[in-house]
């Protein structure tokens, strides 16, 4: 059986008439797809009625396909439990948080709780599994779709009011405890027993943030036990077939290092042009992403679906421009993706993604969009051949938390603060300097790491906090900001102390005050003796230096004079704490004093628009460079970086003829004399590159 796979695509052949597929399997081969994706949504014609599960239709596909050399991955197609079901089982569909019952329709129109909704999940599983454990051609599975992606916060019906009771319980053995954790004196929300516990139901007023907090981890565990419940009826069925996934980035709802664990890899989707009318994601944003999904298991992944057309339901999106394809595939493959798939095949004439656009049009005749993917996939695939099992390296690295995440939601404090847009302010403070930056949770191992940084840690047990100081402690450099170590566990605010609570001496500061600054208000702050005011926002620590030096202090207000950027020196380590939101022009002087400091490896400079990768192997580096610019942008490298085909002109602009372009590296690592890279280290630029078109990969293989 084939492992290894490039290109794929998500085909749907339940919506075509079946003498379709032949012309199908021709353009698939035409176009170089090695796998697909299929079943995902398809219950109905797995179990057309209760107990009688057909095959046959999608075995007649997955033959078809096989003989001509493309492999099949099956979802299963537990988002979508079938009409007849709902018929007989109303109390299987969702509640929302007013008490009302969803009707049918759309789909993950279940409750992930309910008893015989989970049982006819394992009898379904269990079908899909004996039947295709054998089959040849079936390399693996995917497990549901998106899960999270269609609830506001889960059911709220009886079955998940219980469920969550048992989950209170096994958490906190006594009532007791619970009331103590929450405080629940407040507004006399004492509970006699966990059976009184609600829902988080709409209320006249607020809920107990504590218990909102509680309710967002069961609704994510609960998630996870349904996905693992299928993992484990296909790891015993199917041993030799891998198991995988569609996640969608930084999701919130589900906490997906959890779910991460029992797959064999991750998979991804992503839709680069946003979705509808919400305008395209910025390019930091979908690196992010994309360096988010390799960080849940801290390995390669596949796209499982990318882009191919405009979005669309009731409205429709930008249809990708000439070129974009090419260059979301070159930044997926950058990023760690082994496996390229694309969504979808054909777009679909009825349903309610009619207007969601595959790579053929809905009259199934190839243009423009499939030849260009035609063209991406053969430049592509020699590379992907090369580039697989190498991943990136990176010296720096963010701290992502679920639990952060879920507290600010619940409490933002100020309508503009995110957790989630913090994370993305200080990846793109790196992405911006051509630093690669890893996304982490608080128990991988961060020492090889230079730099780690901790956007709004808000809630923190010891053990977290010793992680921390750990890791200062040996050499470390880590970056705090306002709101760090402010409650509990629980989502309950620490009484005794000051503030970064048990962090005075990793900070070298204590936080004496603070102000939220509303309606765009914005504070001036000057960077060490520079008399120039650069811009902060949202919100302001008054602190108190106890042994840290001040990098940067407030201009204005109150609190003028005040540090608003400090560093400490903490054994062999250093601590950075940003008391404020720095606007771009600080948070600039803001990467330059870390990459400097920390001697964080630049891999090249360039134009704004820019996008430097590396994948690096034990004797084959990767270098992809990707302009994210309608229009020509330059960049320097580092010497030595060839590219892997195309034309060069000796010291002159390079100006590749295709969209997209590779290079390699002879292994020449002197020293150059000129141009500086890194704060540290210093490089002679091979030439100065022009880039028009899209993307561009260099290769280096290293003599040892």
């Amino acid at each position: 059986m084939k492992t290894e796979f490039t290109f794929g695509v998500d085909y749907y052949p339940e919506h075509w008439p079946r003498e379709r597929l032949d012309r199908d399997v021709t353009l698939m081969k035409e176009i170089g797809i090695e796998i697909v994706r299929m079943g995902e949504f398809s219950w109905s014609k797995f179990e057309p009625e209760e107990g009688r599960f057909e095959f046959q239709w999608l075995d007649h596909v997955i033959e078809r396909l096989g003989e001509n050399g493309i492999y099949t991955i099956v979802g299963t197609p537990t988002a979508a439990p079938p009409a007849w079901m709902i018929e007989k089982y109303p109390e299987i569909l969702p509640v929302d948080s007013t008490g009302k019952r969803m009707g049918f329709g759309g789909r993950h129109h279940d409750c992930q709780s309910n008893a015989v909704y989970r049982s006819y999940v394992r009898k379904l599983v269990t079908a899909m599994a004996e039947h295709y454990d054998k089959n040849q051609y079936v390399v693996g599975w995917q497990i549901d779709n998106e899960l999270g992606n269609s609830h506001e916060e889960l059911c709220m019906c009886d079955s998940c009011r219980k469920s969550f009771q048992v989950w209170l319980e096994n958490k906190y053995g006594k009532i007791e405890s619970l009331n103590h954790a929450w405080g629940t004196a407040f507004w006399s929300q004492t509970y006699d027993c966990f059976e009184q516990i609600p829902a988080p139901k709409t209320t006249p007023n607020m809920h107990n943030p504590s218990l909102l907090l509680d309710w967002k981890r069961f609704c994510s565990d609960l998630v996870i036990d349904f996905a693992q419940e299928q993992v484990r009826i296909l790891r015993k069925q199917c041993p030799h077939q891998f198991i995988t996934h569609n996640c969608m980035g930084m999701h919130t709802k589900s906490n997906y290092f959890k779910l991460a664990e029992k797959l064999d890899f991750v998979s991804n989707d992503q839709y680069p042009t946003g979705y509808y009318l919400e305008g395209e994601e910025p390019p930091a944003k979908l690196a992010a992403n994309l360096n988010f999904i390799k960080g849940l298991k801290q390995k390669n992944f596949w796209m499982m679906e990318l882009q191919a057309g405009a979005t669309g339901g009731p409205l429709i999106g930008r249809m990708p421009k000439p070129g974009q394809m090419k260059l979301w595939t070159m930044q997926s493959v950058a990023h760690g993706a082994d496996t390229v798939v694309y969504f979808r095949w054909r777009t679909c004439p009825f349903g309610a993604e009619t207007y969601w656009h595959g790579i053929l049009p809905h009259n199934g005749i190839p243009g423009r969009r499939y030849g260009e993917l035609k063209d991406t996939i053969s430049y592509m695939k020699e590379i992907m051949h090369e580039i697989r099992g190498i991943t990136t390296y990176s010296e720096a690295a963010i701290l992502f938390d679920y639990e952060q995440l879920w507290a600010f939601q619940i409490q933002p404090l100020n309508p503009e603060l995110s957790y989630e847009k913090q994370i993305m302010k200080y990846y793109e403070m790196l992405w911006d300097k051509k630093v690669s930056a890893d996304f982490v949770k608080f128990e991988d191992d961060w020492e090889r790491y230079k730099f780690v940084a901790a956007p709004l840690v808000l809630l923190m047990d010891p053990l977290r906090a010793k992680r921390m100081e750990k890791f200062v402690r040996k050499g470390g450099t880590l970056l705090l900001t306002m709101r760090s170590r402010v409650k509990d566990e629980g989502n309950v605010c620490f009484t005794e102390g000051n503030l970064p609570f048990m962090l005075e001496e990793l900070t070298g500061l204590v936080v004496t005050d603070y102000d939220c600054l509303i309606d765009g208000e914005k504070v001036g702050v000057c960077w060490k003796n520079n008399s120039r005011s650069l811009a902060a926002s949202k919100w302001v620590d008054i602190v108190e230096t106890k042994g840290a030096v001040t990098l940067a202090e407030f201009s204005d207000g109150w609190y003028r004079g005040a540090p608003a950027i400090t560093c400490n020196q903490y054994v062999d380590g250093r601590v950075y704490y940003v008391a404020t939101e720095p606007e771009a022009a600080l948070q600039e002087k803001l990467a330059e004093e870390i990459i400097s400091t920390c001697a964080l490896t630049q891999y090249g400079m360039s134009d704004v628009g820019i996008e430097i990768v590396k994948r690096e192997g034990r004797r084959k580096d990767f270098l992809f460079v990707m302009n994210h610019r309608n229009e020509k942008r330059e960049y320097t490298l580092k010497q030595g970086w060839r590219p892997v085909n195309g034309r060069k002109t000796k010291k002159k602009a390079w100006r590749p003829t295709r969209q997209g372009f590779t290079g390699k590296n002879t292994g020449n690592r002197r020293k150059g004399k000129s141009g500086k890279l890194g704060g540290a280290s210093r490089f002679k630029p091979i030439s100065r590159f022009s880039q028009t078109k899209r993307g561009l990969c260099f290769r280096n293989i290293r003599h040892r």
